[in-house]
């Protein structure tokens, strides 16, 4: 039986209860939703020792230093490091059996025109007991909603999770992160980066982390640069043309460094004027329509891993379908985006059967997956193999058909029924091509 999820409310009083939990809370930019939450159920002066809002930039500089900018990953480490060492300077000798924390926030609400990006920087430094070291939680949020006081709401209720979750979760602050959606509604907000550090994390790495985010609901993608490290997609794939190729538990986890080499020379002979050089991305989602029904949470861990060991960009997510990734870069980039994937997975992209989920079917998939620059390059590949993967997804045998003496490639599948005349359609606009 699931464990009973605790309401904001109730967990703001827990730790406002527990008098040996206390600190400071800094929060920037929306409003002081965190600080809010303790002060409206009762009983703050049992957790807070300051509360505090540097709106005013030239203020702000004067506490924390100057800032390149002020939505940032260096502001919000700046503000814990200042307030945490405050906190402990001024108070450590008179509370000896007390675990201090300092919760800090950054972010860009929703300004009055509604045109700016709507993100910021959560960041929690919290003792695990009296006088330990340490530990440091950083979190990249992107807030969803489409009023302030409906981000203001999220964030308020996404900080109480995560300090909740540090020092209260029966399962160690660990297990806290895969309650930091408790109460959020669906679509709310999104945390695509978190980062944990000190004595309680030494045995966690980024991809598990990465892992809890996705299976939380709490992001659609996790985006790992060449050292393994999570990086925010709104920073790292903006204006950027990109070259994607999904994979999954089935497949070898070696990245197919010449697929991507032989599709960035396609690329620049088909597009003289890029704005940028593409970024080799590939993307592994726990949650494919070809995976045939899904991993092991473990097993995808270990792939997730294997992938992001190899030192190149790793993509992962819970979309099931190539055209919600199209979707999801949409969001950040108008470059162009190219797709490479074996003549199997082509196919599979023209089956009803994996669209049931969405209302428009084949055709919207088809639409939403081709938008302006979007354009899919397929591999050769030998019968055998395309046959198999086929079958492991229970495609009917008759739906389409290939020679078996010779590699499958996009001109030689063969489809029945009217699939054939979009096959046509999208060879004929130039919208899916060999790859060499």
């Amino acid at each position: 039986m699931a464990a009973e999820v605790l309401s904001t409310h109730q967990k703001a009083l827990s730790l406002n209860l527990d008098h040996k939990i206390y600190g400071t809370l800094a929060e920037i930019g929306a409003a002081q939703e965190v600080a809010r939450w303790l002060f409206r159920v009762g009983g703050a002066a049992g957790s807070i020792a300051k509360t505090m809002s540097a709106y005013d930039m030239t203020v702000s500089d004067e506490i924390y230093g100057r800032a390149g900018r002020y939505v940032s990953r260096a502001r919000v480490e700046a503000m814990l490091d200042k307030e945490y060492s405050l906190l402990i300077k001024r108070l450590r000798s008179e509370r000896t059996d007390t675990r201090f924390f300092a919760f800090a926030n950054t972010v860009s609400a929703r300004n009055f025109s509604g045109t700016n990006e709507c993100h910021g920087w959560v960041g929690l430094r919290f003792q695990a007991e009296p006088g330990g070291a340490p530990n440091t939680v950083i979190l990249h949020v992107n807030m969803l909603d489409e009023t302030t006081l409906q981000q203001q709401e999220a964030l308020g209720i996404l900080g109480i999770n995560l300090i909740y979750g540090a020092f209260m979760d029966p399962n160690g602050p660990l297990a806290g992160l895969d309650t930091l959606s408790d109460n959020l509604a669906h679509g709310s907000i999104e945390v695509d980066v978190a980062d944990l550090d000190g004595p309680l994390f030494e045995e966690v790495d980024p991809a598990r982390t990465g892992m809890a985010m996705i299976r939380s609901g709490l992001a659609d993608v996790i985006l790992f640069d060449r050292e393994g490290k999570q990086r925010p997609p709104s920073e790292i794939v903006r204006k950027r043309p990109m070259i994607i190729k999904r994979t999954s538990t089935r497949y070898s986890s070696v990245i197919d460094s010449r697929a991507f080499e032989a599709a960035g020379k396609k690329l620049v002979q088909e597009v003289t004027d890029l704005a940028d050089k593409p970024l080799n991305i590939t993307e592994f989602s726990i949650n494919s329509v070809h995976a045939s029904g899904g991993s092991a949470p473990e097993k995808n861990l270990n792939h997730l891993r294997a992938l992001v060991a190899q030192e190149e960009w790793v993509m992962l997510t819970r979309l099931r379908q190539s055209y919600k990734l199209t979707s999801y870069l949409r969001r950040y980039s108008n470059q162009p985006v190219r797709f490479v994937m074996g003549a199997s997975t082509f196919a599979m992209l023209l089956s009803e059967k994996f669209y049931v989920d969405s209302t428009g079917g084949l055709l919207e998939a088809t639409g939403k997956l081709y938008a302006d620059a979007v354009r899919i390059y397929v591999q050769p590949m030998s019968p055998e193999d395309c046959r198999s993967h086929l079958a492991s997804v229970e495609l009917a045998p008759d739906w389409v058909s290939f020679p078996s003496d010779t590699d499958v490639t996009l001109n030689n599948l063969r489809f029945s029924g009217p699939t054939r005349l979009l096959h046509h359609y999208l060879l004929e606009a130039g919208w899916v091509e060999e790859l060499d």
